[in-house]
């Protein structure tokens, strides 16, 4: 018997250990990102690579000059984020000849790449010069989350959509998006300032999450039993961290107002895979209005998720728990 203890608590210690080691670890990275101070950040630099100049670099606390900006974080997207930009840019152009008043523009984030996808944005930037297209450089690999924050924050545009470098949801699908944002801004509107004509969508803040819900039937008829396993898991992490009200949160297709971004993307602190559901959670707590639409999707080859993403996810969704819960995350309304 007293083997068996022996035993026991030999396999107990290191387990402890681990679970300390693990409890040490995300509360000390929690405190380390405390504080969100834009203001010691240096502005990235924006260079028209026709004149070789440098552009100023705008700031989302500065009036809209744009009607919409379109954010696509990309990291080592030579190979998909060509196909992606024609199909954006041919939206974009057949709309704007279509409606004058309709003036927009692609911020392309590279989060570090070490292929030639920084060479390919610029491309585009020649093609359709820097007011239409603008590149950032990240400099090091930061995060997905982290690339979509600095496009938001140095973006032009009344709407602001982040899509996926990929292509994999339809680009005009963020008329379903914008139509779901203008209603639920209309009555915003009325309720808070019904005699204000000079009043625009973005100065209501709302965010809309384009979703994939609708395909988790299919989608759970076609995958292995373990890729279901995790994913359900995911959801319920997300939901018990979360809270209810959005069902896809990890869909790259959304739209934010002015208003909406100035809120979250000063606030947000997750760089990488878990910052939509940081999102959804900081709407929720600054009372954004949330709504969510399903969209067209197509999986497409290439994926950059893997075990070690999944992990860092629960990772993520951790640090983001202590970091509210504890106060140690404050929110700045």
């Amino acid at each position: 018997m007293e083997l068996v203890w022996w035993i026991i608590e030999l396999l107990l210690f290191p387990a402890f250990i681990v679970i300390l080691g693990f409890v040490v670890g995300v509360s000390f990275e929690a405190f380390k990102r405390r504080s969100r101070d834009e203001i010691y950040e240096a502005n990235p630099v924006i260079e028209d690579p026709n004149s070789l100049k440098q552009v100023s670099c705008p700031s989302v606390f500065n009036p809209a000059e744009k009607y919409m900006s379109l954010i696509i974080p990309a990291y080592n997207e030579e190979h998909r984020l060509s196909g992606a930009l024609e199909e954006t840019m041919s939206y974009l152009q057949k709309r704007a000849a279509k409606d004058k008043s309709f003036s927009y523009e692609v911020l392309i984030v590279d989060d570090g790449s070490s292929d030639g996808t920084s060479r390919l944005a610029f491309n585009f930037v020649r093609k359709y010069s820097v007011d239409k297209v603008r590149v950032i450089l990240l400099g090091r690999n930061c995060g997905k989350g982290e690339a979509i924050r600095k496009g938001m924050l140095h973006s032009r545009g009344e709407l602001l959509v982040m899509l996926d470098a990929d292509g994999a949801t339809k680009v005009n699908d963020l008329e379903k998006l914008e139509y779901q944002v203008g209603a639920v801004a209309e009555k915003e509107l009325q309720l808070s300032m019904p005699c204000d004509s000079s009043s625009k969508i973005s100065d209501v803040p709302i965010a809309a999450f384009g979703s994939r819900a609708h395909l988790e039937a299919k989608a759970l008829a076609t995958r292995k039993w373990h890729r279901n396993f995790l994913m359900k898991g995911f959801h319920v992490v997300v939901l018990l961290t979360a809270g209810p009200g959005i069902r896809d949160t990890q869909c790259g297709f959304k739209m934010f107002t002015r208003a909406a971004a100035r809120k979250l993307f000063t606030n947000i602190r997750l760089k990488r895979w878990c910052f939509d559901v940081e999102l959804v959670y900081l709407c929720k707590r600054l009372t954004i209005p949330m709504v969510e639409i399903s969209v067209n999707w197509s999986e497409i080859p290439g994926s950059k998720m893997s075990l070690r993403s999944i992990v860092h996810m629960l990772w993520e969704l951790c640090l983001m728990s202590v970091g509210y819960r504890t106060n140690l995350w404050r929110i700045h309304p």
